[in-house]
């Protein structure tokens, strides 16, 4: 019980503590969205910060407590607090219309990503991986750099599904929590430091933030996954060590690899096509998703999918759009000024909060060094299960990952790793910010004539693109 009791007041003091950050930055004059205060802080943030409470206490009701916070806080803000857009049924439905893009390929994603990862699964390449791995503790390590990679040159969630997928049939279905943070982490760290990983890179990348800027990142990321993956791997060992099937018995299946690959090639073309070549298009249909679905439907021809998981991906995936929905009702309009704690902070903020906003808020104000911002609002996601759109797709393989207190606990390297990669960046190379007005031109002279037409709007309609490395917090 006192355990228990613990576990919910930590779980709950990371709700709360960004609902009072976000709070102090929440602008407050006549024509913002921020609505009646109890306390000094917008009781839009204290509803948000219930419903996360709620999630990490109820877990076993996760989708119905975050349901119920999205239908709360979305009668709070048609009665006593309107929306950025608007007040009443026509700010809502505004709100909606904005978010239709984002929220579409957030979901499309997480259930294609589902079915891409059992595509892998009868592939039996899991099985056969664990031949290839070093022994003990050093070969699960070895996964998370597998996972690592993958998410430095796919979306992060595919890498974490992949991930898991392995770990599913290595493990023999008995995979540690911790192990699963770190497979969630080891996605995120991958992502980071690459334009084409996360979304929140993606939208630096469409904002003139140099690639070179963004891979410095990686300085951070690559300590991070050491510093969380050993342990992870120990824990997953003592739990349950890799098990090896005798290998001539494994046949592949190379048309179902294929398959996979055609998939993953469909988004990362699209999702590098879109952003370079017709970023003005970028918010006009849920592009990636698209993709990746019309690459499933196409190749379900050759090859059946397992339609028997999108049940559980669906409801998953549901779980996440309602805490995405109502984190971007919340009324932050502004940051604190740019400083290496202010990106420090802004990681923990983002295991619970949507990191796309924060990202945006971040390239309006300027001054940061991005890829210290890269690496926090992409890492700090994984601190809980529901801070990262990796996370939320993990926890539909396994169930157990869904208790907020298991996950700190067995977990607890996760926020080591990234508070030791973030001081190892700091001291390595320094924090140097780069000004708007020296920030690399944009390549592509449609992305310059978006913004001249628009100056008010090009950023946030170009932002709003999701390759689904999405995260409440992390994403």
């Amino acid at each position: 019980m006192g355990r228990g009791r613990l576990v919910l007041a930590r779980a709950a003091g990371v709700a709360v503590t960004p609902a009072l950050a976000a709070a102090e930055v929440a602008a407050s004059p006549a024509g913002t969205s921020a609505g009646p205060f109890l306390a000094g802080v917008p009781v839009d943030f204290l509803l948000f910060a219930l419903t996360l409470a709620g999630v990490a206490m109820f877990h076993r009701y996760a989708l119905q407590v975050a349901l119920a916070g999205l239908a709360f806080i979305a009668a709070w803000k048609l009665g006593f607090s309107p929306f950025k857009e608007g007040a009443g049924l026509p700010g809502l439905a505004a709100h909606f219309r904005h978010e239709a893009v984002l929220l579409a390929n957030l979901f499309g994603l997480l259930v294609g990503f589902a079915v891409l990862a059992r595509h892998f699964e009868k592939t039996r390449i899991p099985s056969l991986l664990p031949h290839h791995l070093p022994r003990g503790w050093p070969g699960a390590f070895a996964m998370l750099v597998i996972v690592f990679v993958l998410s430095s040159f796919l979306d992060n969630i595919a890498a974490a599904m992949i991930g898991g997928t392995m770990a599913y049939t290595v493990f023999r279905a008995r995979v540690h929590v911790g192990y699963l943070a770190a497979i969630v982490a080891a996605a995120n760290a991958g992502g980071a430091g690459s334009v084409v990983g996360d979304t929140t890179t993606t939208m630096m990348w469409i904002d003139h933030v140099a690639p070179s800027d963004v891979v410095r990142a990686y300085v951070a990321a690559v300590v991070a996954l050491v510093v969380c993956g050993i342990p992870a791997a120990m824990q997953q060992h003592r739990h349950s060590p890799l098990h090896r099937e005798p290998a001539g018995k494994i046949g592949v299946d190379w048309v179902r690899l294929a398959i996979v690959f055609a998939i993953l090639i469909a988004a990362v073309a699209v999702n590098v096509v879109v952003n370079t070549r017709f970023p003005e298009h970028a918010d006009a249909a849920p592009w990636l998703a698209l993709a990746v679905w019309g690459a499933i439907l196409l190749t379900a021809l050759i090859r059946r999918p397992d339609w028997d998981v999108l049940r559980d991906a669906s409801l998953g995936a549901l779980f996440l759009i309602a805490l995405v929905s109502a984190a971007s009702m919340m009324p932050v309009e502004q940051l604190p000024p740019a400083s290496w704690p202010t990106a420090l902070a802004l990681g923990f903020v983002s295991a619970v909060f949507d990191n796309i906003p924060l990202t945006e808020l971040a390239l309006k104000q300027g001054g940061y060094d991005w890829g210290f911002l890269a690496f926090a609002v992409g890492f700090g996601g994984s601190m809980l299960w529901f801070g990262s759109s990796a996370g939320v797709a993990l926890a539909s393989l396994f169930p157990q990952a869904r208790s907020a207190g298991r996950w700190l606990v067995d977990g607890w390297h996760v926020a080591v790793a990234y508070v030791v990669g973030f001081f190892f960046m700091l001291a390595v190379l320094g924090w140097h910010p780069t000004p708007k007005q020296v920030r690399l031109q944009p390549a592509i002279a449609t992305t310059a004539a978006i913004r001249d037409a628009a100056p008010q709007d090009w950023k946030r309609s170009l932002s709003r693109r999701a390759n689904a490395s999405l995260t409440i917090a992390a994403a």
